[in-house]
């Protein structure tokens, strides 16, 4: 709930400074706990959002240890320290931690975890998951610092933290991305995946068309998939995502355009369309959004995805052996990266 770039911090749940004093904290948790209990009337994701907030920096040590990670520098008890906004040694870059000091943040890169200690066979996986948008992260985070700064470490959590939010949504897409692909290395030898998969747009322009972020083939069958994080709870509007964090966005239109786009380039057909949020942002871990031209479309939550893929799709067209070999020979000679 609080480790993505575009979520709020426990202080700003909390409704309190990170250098606010223990009563003042308390005081603060009790306040935003009657305020958001759903008995008197208050929002139940909330509620529980302050009760998460306040098992993170409810006591001294938990708190010290959040505010190392976070960006937060003197454990809330001496100042803002150097994590604050304006705070920063970098020509004046807010949040820029001192002397590349690392905050504890895993926020720097893909990497397969516990490989080592899972010797199980993996998917194939093909592409950068991730690559794309942490390529255009690390591109916006220098031209918002300015020419001639140098930024440490690009992904301190309290520079991430005072960005705009469009740089921080590019980081939060990259990481939404990783995500995904770590859960679909998990589900074994007879899975395919590959990511960042150039369909159509023009990349140098930035243009997020450019991609579709995974393609998943397996027994169930062949889906595009798109990983997003909108640091906010959606709703289902007319097969649409909507909500304030989606205005003027068409994610599920989006998908499905650069779905199209692979199908006619490979000639394969796709059995569905899936979209992958964070558990906390859907109504419904899954949720049908409903068929487009005879491809079901769901959102999932991160935790249900292995489950959605290792049972397929509710409405997906079943795919044969012999489909399944002959859509993987095709993608393998189409598919091409950004």
């Amino acid at each position: 709930m609080f480790d993505s770039p575009l979520s709020a911090s426990a202080y700003e749940v909390l409704g309190t400074a990170p250098d606010a004093d223990e009563e003042a904290l308390k005081r603060a948790y009790r306040l935003r706990l009657r305020a958001t209990h759903p008995d008197t009337g208050g929002d139940a994701v909330a509620f529980i959002a302050v009760q998460r907030a306040w098992e993170l920096v409810g006591t001294a040590a938990g708190r010290a240890a959040y505010d190392r990670g976070h960006g937060f520098f003197g454990g809330g008890a001496g100042g803002a320290g150097a994590g604050a906004p304006g705070a920063g040694a970098s020509g004046g870059v807010p949040g820029t931690a001192p002397s590349g000091e690392s905050t504890g943040a895993d926020w720097s890169g893909w990497r397969t975890r516990g490989a080592q200690a899972d010797t199980r066979p993996k998917a194939r996986m093909y592409g950068h998951p991730g690559g794309w948008r942490r390529e255009r992260y690390l591109q916006l985070m220098r031209e918002w610092a300015g020419r001639g700064v140098t930024l440490a470490d690009p992904y301190d959590p309290a520079l991430v933290r005072s960005a705009p939010v469009a740089i921080r949504s590019m980081l939060a897409d990259a990481l939404a991305e990783e995500a995904t692909a770590r859960i679909v290395s998990t589900l074994g030898i007879g899975y395919t995946a590959w990511h960042d998969v150039a369909a159509g747009g023009r990349r140098e322009a930035g243009d997020p068309n450019a991609k579709l972020d995974h393609i998943v083939l397996g027994p169930t069958g062949l889906y595009g998939v798109l990983s997003e994080d909108f640091g906010a709870s959606v709703n289902v509007r007319r097969g649409e995502l909507s909500g304030e964090s989606v205005r003027g966005l068409t994610p599920v239109a989006d998908l499905l355009g650069r779905m199209r786009v692979i199908s006619r380039a490979a000639k394969v057909k796709f059995s569905g369309a899936i979209v992958v949020l964070p558990d906390e942002d859907l109504p419904e871990l899954v949720t049908q959004l409903g068929s487009v031209r005879g491809i079901p479309v769901v959102a999932v939550g991160r935790s249900a995805l292995a489950n959605v893929l290792r049972q397929g799709v509710p409405g997906a067209r079943d795919i044969g052996g012999n489909e399944l070999f002959d859509a993987r020979t095709r993608l393998q000679a189409t598919v091409a990266f950004v």
